[in-house]
């Protein structure tokens, strides 16, 4: 079959409408492109120009067979492109996943990085908790995960931000409108919505511990998976709880959000993950530009 060099040679030739010209545009000389030609027009079995002393002009199968040559050159550097573009990171699949609430305040600043500097970056978004993204990191049906800190020994991870701990109220509490930030010791003996130890293992976890270093016993009522479902409870005045800063972005107007004095300030974590050995090139360019 053809080569893509004789089809450079064709459309050079086509365009120019002159063997010389062609020969210069392409930096070669003159004898080497005719063979060229010739070969393509054996090989096709068709007589692509017509030529006299002075110029070269295409017949009609020339005419029909210039888009398609184009068309191809136009493919191969395309192709050789995107295998360029993938090696070096800048173009492919990112699969993500994220946690409920980093969708509220963090997925959207790494979608719009993910444009900006790797606009042939595809990323393809999962919502799920921490626990089901460590499992998948691990297996390698995801590249990358906006999870708690994982503390695993095959993953990867890079702390990504810290937000503090709020108070969740309903609108009508006694707590909802005395002044200034609350003390721990307002949950003490009070109904408490919280986290499901097992699919919220990490917030479940982080508020027990809070509690027990202050010496406060709530009185837990409800255990829930998600934070939207937690508001939703404390909205219908089940009971009150603690939740990341970024769940005021929720907006649930029966609710009140109130600032709480805790020994560290800034307990919630979020991480990037991803699997040690992960060799997706789209993968590390896209840390890089985080």
């Amino acid at each position: 079959m053809f080569t893509l060099t004789q089809l450079s040679g064709f459309v050079a030739v086509a365009e120019e409408g002159h063997f010389g010209r062609a020969a210069q545009r392409l930096r070669m000389t003159q004898p080497p492109l005719s063979r060229q030609i010739q070969q393509l027009e054996k090989e096709l079995q068709v007589r692509l120009f017509h030529r006299d002393s002075r110029t070269v002009w295409l017949t009609p199968a020339g005419r029909a067979f210039l888009p398609d040559a184009r068309r191809l050159l136009y493919e191969a550097d395309s192709a050789a492109l995107s295998a360029r573009r993938v090696t070096a990171g800048q173009e492919g699949v990112v699969r993500v996943g994220f946690t409920a609430t980093s969708a509220y305040g963090v997925l959207g600043g790494m979608i719009d990085t993910a444009r900006q500097h790797l606009p042939h970056v595809e990323l393809v978004l999962r919502e799920l908790v921490t626990r089901e993204q460590l499992e998948r990191l691990s297996s390698g049906a995801l590249d990358l995960g906006l999870v708690r800190p994982p503390g695993r020994q095959d993953l990867r991870s890079r702390l990504l931000r810290r937000e503090p701990l709020l108070a969740a109220l309903p609108a009508n509490h006694p707590l909802a409108s005395e002044p200034g930030p609350l003390e721990l010791s307002a949950f003490d003996g009070a109904d408490v919505v919280t986290y499901s130890p097992s699919e919220a293992r990490y917030f479940h976890e982080l508020l027990v511990g809070v509690f027990r270093d202050a010496a406060v016993r709530p009185n837990y009522v409800q255990y829930v998976s998600q934070v939207h479902t937690l508001l939703a409870l404390v909205e219908v005045g089940l009971g009150i709880t603690l939740v990341p800063s970024i769940a005021t972005r929720l907006r649930l107007d029966g609710v009140v959000f109130r600032e709480v004095r805790l020994p560290e300030p800034e307990p919630v974590e979020l991480h990037l993950a991803w699997r040690d050995g992960n060799d997706n090139p789209a993968l590390h360019a896209l840390l890089e530009s985080l």
